[in-house]
């Protein structure tokens, strides 16, 4: 078997471009669970908060009033707050995170807990920044390209394309040597 590296693709064929999707895209949701009661929350707004009170948008029975919030950033990161007891699966210390020990950015798959209940953000994955150039199928560490910066996502907001990211960084390659 010969080596392979993801610039020596052929030209032709599906080529994954970067998560940079439209604000809000790829469906974001929390699948909530407990016992046997199983529900899904789209994320279609800027802030939830989730507890027991009754100006809640996702009201959760046996819980604080307000034990958590899901912020939709000027990133399109999707993070949550916990402001009473619960779980989480991140590391805070990483730098995919927002700063806080009770924080965290949700990826696909990311899980906390508030009460006795259980909660798993999904998105599709050409949404999840988590995992630029079409995921899975775009390479992984080594093998993948740089992305793109962030949009701004205003209507102004110029995207730069591969190529430009690429003359960008050949450009400072050749000014460190």
């Amino acid at each position: 078997m010969t080596d392979r590296h993801i610039d020596d693709r052929p030209e032709e064929g599906y080529t994954p471009g970067t998560t940079h999707a439209e604000r809000g895209a790829g469906n974001p949701r929390l699948r909530v669970r407990r016992d046997d009661e199983r529900t899904e929350f789209a994320l279609d707004m800027e802030e939830v908060r989730i507890g027991s009170a009754a100006g809640n948008e996702l009201r959760l029975a046996d819980t604080e009033p307000v034990h958590a919030t899901v912020v939709h950033d000027d990133r399109d990161e999707y993070v949550v707050t916990l402001h009473a007891d619960g779980e989480m699966n991140s590391n805070p210390d990483s730098d995919a995170t927002h700063p806080g020990e009770r924080t965290e950015t949700l990826r696909t798959g990311s899980r906390f807990t508030v009460g006795p209940w259980e909660l798993v953000f999904a998105r599709e994955e050409f949404a999840d920044h988590g995992r630029p150039f079409g995921g899975r199928l775009g390479g992984e560490f080594s093998d993948q390209p740089l992305q793109e910066a962030r949009p701004g996502y205003d209507a102004d907001d110029e995207r730069l394309s591969q190529a430009d990211v690429n003359d960008e960084l050949s450009q400072s390659d050749s000014k460190a040597d």
